[in-house]
């Protein structure tokens, strides 16, 4: 039994819906298992944002160093615009943001918080600055067939109305695909993306699988029943590759999951060359 068939078991014999995609960008996939089943996006979608946010800044529609007032208090995507909602700051994993709640932070500095701590709060004060529409042109951009981004986090009104985050591992690969080969904005912005997600403090997924020190752009995103990770993976032997894991069950075994994407992502790494 090859290792790819080796993994192919365990992922068989794992709870719910395991979704993969790993190659090098541009190029058909090394192993692709359920590489278009749909999955709730969670914070993966705050790649798409980050993007978005990039190019307008490309654009001169958004200034990356001016300060904003940090709210929480957004327009809903359901409704007539009149529906408004709130985060939860028990629900974020990034507290800095909270701390600036009634004051201004850059904008550039709420992107960083956004990825490298995943706060909640930031995206969604990106997102209302950006644009949905935005967002769904980066998707676009990036050659992605099944992933939208339809509202912000904890607008649950939309949630109910049938509006909700989704995304498929072939779509995330091909969105860092997409950001590596600077197909979404120019080498400036690229590189500080790139390194934005490099920079990311959440690695218990994705990283975890990979040789400490070895460099690799990512950003992971969960909830109660989701673990998912896409990145960029750069070895020293050899050209980077991109891997993308989605994972959706009932097991709510969040730490099983953290495994299981390591182990696609150690497997990866170990037939990077194939």
């Amino acid at each position: 039994m090859t290792r790819w068939e080796q993994l192919g078991a365990a992922l068989d014999a794992a709870p719910g819906t395991v979704s993969v995609w790993a190659g090098r960008p541009g190029a058909p996939p090394w192993y692709a298992r359920l590489p278009d089943a749909p999955h709730y996006a969670a914070s993966t979608m705050k790649v798409a944002v980050l993007a978005a946010l990039y190019r307008a800044a490309e654009a001169a529609a958004v200034d990356l160093d001016a300060k904003v007032p940090v709210v929480n208090d957004f327009v809903s995507a359901a409704g007539d615009g009149e529906l408004r909602y709130a985060n939860d700051r028990e629900y974020d994993d990034e507290h800095e943001v909270w701390d600036r709640l009634g004051g201004t932070a850059p904008v550039r500095w709420l992107a960083r918080r956004m990825i490298v701590r995943s706060s909640n709060l930031a995206t969604n004060l990106l997102l209302a600055r950006v644009g949905k529409a935005a967002v769904a042109e980066v998707w676009r951009a990036a050659g992605a067939t099944h992933s939208v981004t339809a509202r912000g986090i904890e607008d649950y009104a939309a949630r109910d109305a049938g509006l909700d985050n989704v995304v498929t591992a072939a779509d995330l690969a091909a969105l860092f695909a997409a950001l590596y080969d600077g197909a979404l904005a120019g080498p400036v912005a690229t590189a500080e993306m790139l390194d934005l997600l490099a920079a990311q403090e959440w690695r218990v997924d994705l990283a975890a699988g990979l040789p400490a020190g070895v460099r690799v752009a990512h950003k992971n995103g969960w909830m109660t029943g989701v673990r998912h990770s896409a990145g960029i993976v750069y070895p020293p032997d050899a050209p980077p590759y991109v891997v993308a894991v989605c994972t959706t069950s009932d097991s709510g075994d969040d730490d099983a999951a953290c495994r299981l994407v390591a182990e696609v992502s150690a497997t990866v790494w170990e037939e990077r060359a194939g």
